[in-house]
């Protein structure tokens, strides 16, 4: 019986060790809770823990000594300090209700005034500066904190560490930071948490999400302008090379802004964010305008790169009106006004009555001024009208400069520099080039009008070894300016230039006359000499006979003298010739020669030869006969 007793007292407090081993495994013990302000002048405290559960019915009491806040259905709480006591320690614990089981975290004791975490750094941005790197983010209170940077090139790298006191800007309410030694032409992954420095009791706030931090933007931007030019436009293309890849890591944003023209029209400024573009393309007046272009990424900005694109040039520029100052403003155009100075345009006055009543009363004398005229063409600027004002003129202030000349025997080359702009004091007109012969009697000056736009000329038709004094001007409407003054001698004629020049002529007159010979000659040649025709063969066919002692002939050469036909009749030739067997001759020719039949011959030859000769031609026959050659010659 006791041993019944034994064995059911040891299953009671077996099953009592069951139960508490499952009620242990179904609730588990929340974490502490940790009451803070977000700052030092916070008037609320939040109150946060963690607890491993899936149950969705679980409620929290959280415990500030005898203070009791319970019905908590989230890990955190937030609690006014009026309902709390601040400036004593006390001890905070909580406790998770799962309806079947009550689980309670271990107690801390705080004192609640002197605990303050600040939320996780917000709206950070970054800026490189020389070789550190400028941190700012939003400020959580008034007063200087205390940062923990980490930072790495990327996810290969082992994390860096800095730990430093940062300083509040009162102007911008945020936290500065620098961090230095770092590298500026590579790109970091950089997180931070901060604290507060002012109470006893201060925690790390969490960590901020990562931030990329690009490589900085050290080089200015290398800027190429193209110009197309249109009717009263111009069409201007900018392009530059892309920046290298460690800056571009976020993305790189280029700002381009011009002085002259917005949404295609002129008269105001405009701004263009391109975005990953390398290119822009746009319209221009023929007014001068200045473009800045600068790259900008998340931790700075490039240098600035200024393309200045000069006015139009228009070397003949009119005179404007001098009424035109009087003229009423139109409201759809677009007026500039630019003084001359150092040789650009400055300007002065626009389109709105401010500026024109401020140019009106500033207008100098003598100071030239280019007026521009514009129209907006669907949203493109269009130039109208461009003209030369001068509010009173005078004579030039200075002489063309860097005067020079280059002179020969019969000719002098001269050049110079324009007036500048600005000494110009009036509308050039043209220069005044004039010449004197010093070492005339009659010192004649011989002047010449030479466009504005032209600084070279050359002076023609001049004495050799001759002293001339020559001058150059220019002239306004008021008259002509100082003179630029040089004297000189031309040069001697060179004698081996003069006898090759000689030599040259003499040498084409004799090839000339040569050649008037040469063709005299075949003319006279025709008829003194007239040319050898064809010589005709006469074909001579043999007969065979059956005897062979019929083609033995006896030749003997006698002399041989020439006839000529109309002589062959008085003429006798001494012919001792035994013939006899004689041949059988072709068709034309008969038993024996004689004077009639060769001239029968002849003429014979002739009307079948050559019908077509001309008159005192001379005509040759070859005969042949028994191994003798007879030449007959007729006029």
């Amino acid at each position: 019986m006791e041993t019944l007793h034994l064995i059911l007292l040891l299953r009671y407090i077996a099953a009592l060790h069951m139960f508490a081993a499952g009620s242990s495994k179904e609730c588990e013990a929340p974490s502490s809770p940790q009451c803070y302000r977000r700052n030092n002048e916070s008037t609320v405290y939040d109150c946060e823990w963690s607890m491993k559960t899936t149950h969705r019915n679980v409620t929290f009491d959280l415990y500030f000594g005898d203070i009791k806040h319970e019905g908590i259905r989230e890990t955190h709480a937030q609690i006014n300090e009026e309902e709390l006591i601040k400036y004593r320690r006390i001890d905070i614990w909580v406790e998770a209700d799962k309806g079947d089981s009550v689980c309670k975290s271990t107690k801390t004791s705080v004192v609640l005034n002197e605990t303050v975490k600040f939320e996780a750094p917000q709206d950070i941005s970054v800026a490189w500066f020389q070789k550190q790197l400028n941190v700012t983010w939003k400020a959580a209170e008034k007063y200087p904190a205390f940062a923990e940077v980490w930072f790495r090139i990327d996810e290969t790298k082992p994390w860096e560490k800095r730990l430093n006191t940062t300083e509040f800007s009162h102007s911008k309410m945020a936290y500065q930071l620098a961090v230095g030694n770092l590298q500026k032409n590579t790109s970091y992954q950089v997180k931070l948490r901060h604290r507060t420095k002012v109470t006893r009791n201060p925690l790390w706030s969490k960590w901020s999400p990562l931030v990329i931090v690009p490589a900085a933007l050290e080089d200015k931007l290398e800027v190429n302008v193209t110009l197309e030019h249109l009717e009263g436009a111009r069409k201007v293309t900018l392009m530059w090379k892309p920046v290298h890849h460690a800056a571009a890591v976020t993305g790189v944003t280029y700002i381009l802004r011009d002085t002259q023209y917005s949404g295609g029209c002129p008269c105001k400024k405009k701004t263009t964010n391109l975005t990953n573009r390398t290119e822009y393309t746009g319209y221009i007046s023929y007014s001068p305008v200045n473009f800045s272009v600068i790259a900008t990424n998340k931790a700075g900005s490039s240098p600035t790169a200024i393309k200045h694109v000069p006015a139009e040039p228009a070397p003949n520029l009119k005179a404007c009106n001098k009424t035109l100052l009087d003229e009423k403003l139109n409201k759809t155009n677009c007026l500039e006004w630019y003084r001359l100075q150092d040789g650009d345009l400055r300007l002065v006055a626009r389109k709105t009555k401010r500026d024109m009543n401020a140019f009106r009363k500033g207008i100098m004398d003598y100071v030239g001024y280019i007026y521009f005229e514009h129209l907006c063409i669907n949203e493109r600027p269009k130039t109208v009208q461009m003209c030369l004002y001068y509010k009173k003129e005078n004579v030039p202030k200075i002489a063309p400069q860097d005067f020079t000349f280059n002179e020969t025997h019969s000719s002098i080359t001269l050049s110079w520099n324009a007036i500048p702009t600005e000494d110009r004091r009036g509308v050039l007109t043209h220069y005044n080039v004039c010449s004197v012969q010093l070492s005339s009697d009659d010192e004649q000056k011989q002047c010449h009008h030479v466009p504005a736009s032209v600084a070279v000329y050359r002076l023609e038709n001049l004495m050799p070894v001759t002293k001339y004094n020559i001058t150059v001007a220019g002239v306004t409407s008021a008259g002509e300016g100082p003179k630029a003054t040089v004297t000189l001698n031309t040069q001697l004629i060179n004698p081996i230039t003069e006898r090759l020049t000689f030599g040259l002529i003499v040498a084409f007159l004799f090839i000339f006359l040569l050649l008037v010979c040469k063709c005299m000659w075949k003319r006279m040649k025709k008829k003194i000499l007239p040319p050898l025709p064809t010589l005709p063969i006469l074909e001579f066919a043999s007969q065979q006979t059956k005897n062979r002692d019929m083609l033995e002939e006896k030749e003997m050469v006698v002399t041989l003298q020439q006839l000529h036909p109309k002589d062959a009749v008085e003429t006798t030739t001494q012919l001792n010739i035994d013939i006899e067997r004689p041949r059988v001759s072709d068709r034309r020719r008969g038993n024996a020669l004689s004077p009639s039949s060769i001239q029968q011959e002849l003429r014979g030859s002739k009307e079948e030869e050559m019908p077509d000769q001309e008159e005192e031609q001379m005509l040759a026959l070859l005969l042949y006969r028994n191994r003798l050659v007879f030449d007959m010659n007729t006029d």
